[in-house]
């Protein structure tokens, strides 16, 4: 038995182990996978703190961007209603221009047709003063003796 290899490999196996456990490295293998642990765990938390900030982090810009979005159609709104302010303060002045324009051309119309009669009436006044004092024709006489006076 003392001769056999598979007894001298066992005894040499106790022996290693039982150094080992003299020296403590079952202890610091122990310590190891603790702190290996503790640094999962650390990192576990680290990850789930990073993920609750990116979720506040979300939700904070989805808030402003929805803030934004109001903030928007309000200038939208507020844009096309001074845009329909302004086309109607147009549309009234344009018409009051047209109305002045139209008032101002019955103007000059009116003076036109008024200095117009004046030049007729003034040509022919000018006409009538110009025909020389001639005898009626011999017809017209005739007619004014046809005709009974009053």
């Amino acid at each position: 038995m003392l001769m056999e290899a598979e007894t001298w490999v066992a005894l040499a196996f106790v022996l290693f182990v039982g150094l080992l456990g003299y020296l403590g490295v079952h202890r610091m293998i122990t310590k190891s996978l603790d702190d290996r642990a503790a640094r999962i765990k650390a990192e576990l938390d680290e990850a789930r703190k990073l993920k609750d900030e990116a979720a506040e982090l979300l939700a904070e810009y989805q808030r402003k961007r929805q803030a934004a979005e109001g903030e928007a159609q309000d200038i939208i709104s507020g844009a096309k209603a001074e845009a329909e302010r302004m086309a109607t303060e147009a549309k009234v002045r344009i018409e009051d221009f047209v109305a002045r324009r139209t008032k101002m051309a019955e103007t000059k119309i009116a003076q036109a047709e008024a200095q117009a009669a004046a030049d007729v009436r003034s040509a022919a006044a000018e006409a009538a003063n110009a025909v020389p004092h001639a005898p009626a024709p011999k017809r017209l006489m005739f007619m004014s003796r046809a005709w009974p006076r009053g």
